[in-house]
């Protein structure tokens, strides 16, 4: 078979050169294990960024609010600025990755993030505050998508891939716990600034290692930007977004909610219809079309919607029904964070490759499901140690065997041209599952609570009741979400050791088939 050539191997984005093995043209990073893991380190950074930013802003919000002086009512915008920038424009993030190179956009996203994060944190209004949010989100559709695309096209290794994944899926669905720990931190003991500011020390280390460890390249069949495909996918999921974000503070028919999510399923149908007949389409449908992958995206979907009735009600819970002070929250979830890395790591090491993903995904969703129903126990003389500690071990366990092996699936076996747009989706998918997760569960939450009180003399007690009972209804609701999951990823994924896992270490991420040549890594 033919091997890469000492030109290729450097146009392929990681550097070449001899090795010690005197193979020539060989890539001096991926040639060198230390090396790769060098660059996951730099990639897992970035990701733990812009995953965390999605929770640490929650915990300084009401000092922000105290400090700018902005209302209730305006509150919401600090976080749905965020999450409309970034979840709008992940798919054209990852497609820029495949179209100018990954590591160009990766460092791009970067610096933008940073710059905004500096810009928020030096704030002097809400207005300003909104912008810096809404730019954060900009540049982290950029930076997400690139940075998991690195990864997927670092790591071709069928074993060196799974432990990656492992530990990068660990990242994705950890960084909410950590965002809260580490807003916590920071409120309490600098200010509430410092929850923006510290993105700057993240960003700054994550650019010198990519600077250093990734080498700019360009891909032979670079495809070229779909732009009515681009805005159709934008607008839509910015629809979709905006009126999930809208039925927190209106109800469901309200213009504003159903107008927009109406207006968002039609512009995704027309991007569905554009994507089978464009030339270059966005989003080729041979991308979401395999079953394993497709399964990957629902369930990546599906967890992002159900978990935050982990992260969001389980917060109130601790703050205001059991009196923990934002640190100690924070700290709380560690455990559930701990088992969530261990899970991660086994499963895509030693599980999947050897029984599949079917066995695994379906599991860990059953398990995050007990866990949910576990939760609906809590009351106002609940423990830690024996009543909110054990279904957070539990909700580790599911959440880990979710999140690699979904994430490893969903962009295995993905040609080197796709890998941006491919890990887009999983980014979109979570990110577009929490939107709706969060806006579902908090109107459900507070239709509970309001129903409670309904007949009910308004005492502290009865309005501490009825959060308990708003919180047991999220918690019931999440566990449905997850049931769903377990049936429809049960059904989806392929029995079996995955085929996409087994091509992507047979031919790695340039297909040429030679066990012994190195794979050619994109960027």
């Amino acid at each position: 078979m033919a091997r890469s050539t000492p030109d290729t191997s450097a146009a392929s984005g990681l550097g070449s050169g001899p090795q010690p093995g005197g193979k020539p043209g060989r890539s001096s990073v991926v040639g060198t294990p230390s090396h790769r893991w060098w660059v996951l380190g730099v990639i897992g950074l970035a990701q733990l960024m812009v995953v965390l930013d999605a929770t640490i802003v929650n915990i300084a919000l009401p000092s922000a609010q105290q400090d700018l002086g902005f209302t209730d009512g305006n509150r919401q915008w600090i976080v749905t600025a965020y999450a409309l920038a970034f979840g709008s424009l992940l798919l054209l993030g990852g497609r820029l990755a495949d179209l100018v190179g990954r590591k160009a956009v990766f460092l791009t996203g970067l610096i933008g993030f940073a710059v905004a994060s500096a810009i928020g944190g030096a704030a002097p209004n809400f207005g300003v505050l909104v912008t810096a949010r809404a730019l954060q989100g900009m540049f982290g559709a950029l930076l997400a998508p690139a940075a998991l695309s690195l990864l997927t096209t670092t790591f071709t290794d069928a074993k060196e891939r799974a432990k990656a994944f492992g530990i990068y899926g660990a990242i994705a669905g950890a960084g909410g716990a950590v965002g809260l720990l580490l807003g916590g931190l920071l409120t309490e003991y600098l200010d509430w600034r410092w929850c923006l500011y510290v993105n700057l020390v993240f960003a700054v280390l994550a650019f010198v290692g990519g600077l250093q460890l990734l080498h700019g390249g360009t891909l032979p069949d670079r495809p070229k930007l779909d732009i009515p495909g681009t805005a159709l996918v934008s607008a839509g999921l910015f629809c979709i977004v905006y009126g999930f974000s809208n039925a927190e503070t209106h109800h469901w028919g309200s213009v504003q909610t159903w107008g927009f999510l109406v207006a968002g399923g039609i512009l995704l149908i027309a991007f569905y219809a554009w994507q089978r007949r464009a030339e270059h389409p966005l989003l080729p449908l041979r991308v979401v079309t395999d079953r394993d992958r497709g399964a990957s995206f629902l369930a990546m979907f599906i967890s992002g919607a159900g978990m935050f009735g982990v992260f969001l009600f389980l917060t109130y819970y601790l703050q205001q029904s059991l009196h923990y002070s934002p640190v100690s929250t924070g700290l709380a979830f560690l455990p559930m964070i701990a088992v969530m890395i261990v899970t991660s790591v086994t499963t895509t090491n030693v599980l999947v490759p050897r029984i599949g993903a079917r066995p695994i995904v379906p599991t860990g969703m059953a398990l995050a499901g007990v866990a949910m129903v576990w939760l609906t126990a809590l009351d106002l003389n609940s423990t830690y140690a024996a009543h909110v500690l054990p279904p957070l071990l539990v909700m580790g366990l599911g959440l880990g065997s979710i999140f690699a092996t979904a994430m490893n699936l969903a962009t295995a076996g993905v040609q080197a041209h796709d890998a941006g747009v491919a890990s887009a989706m999983v980014n979109t998918s979570q990110q577009v599952g929490g939107s709706v997760g969060t806006s579902l569960l908090n109107t459900l939450a507070t239709s509970a609570a309001t129903s409670y009180l309904v007949g009910r003399q308004r005492t502290p007690a009865s309005a501490a009741q009825a959060q308990l009972h708003s919180y047991s209804t999220a918690y019931w609701w999440s566990a449905a979400f997850f049931a769903v999951g377990m049936v429809v990823t049960f059904v989806l994924y392929r029995s079996g050791k995955p085929r996409s896992l087994a091509q992507a270490g047979e031919t790695g991420a340039n297909g040429d088939g030679d066990p012994e040549a190195p794979p050619a890594v994109h960027m």
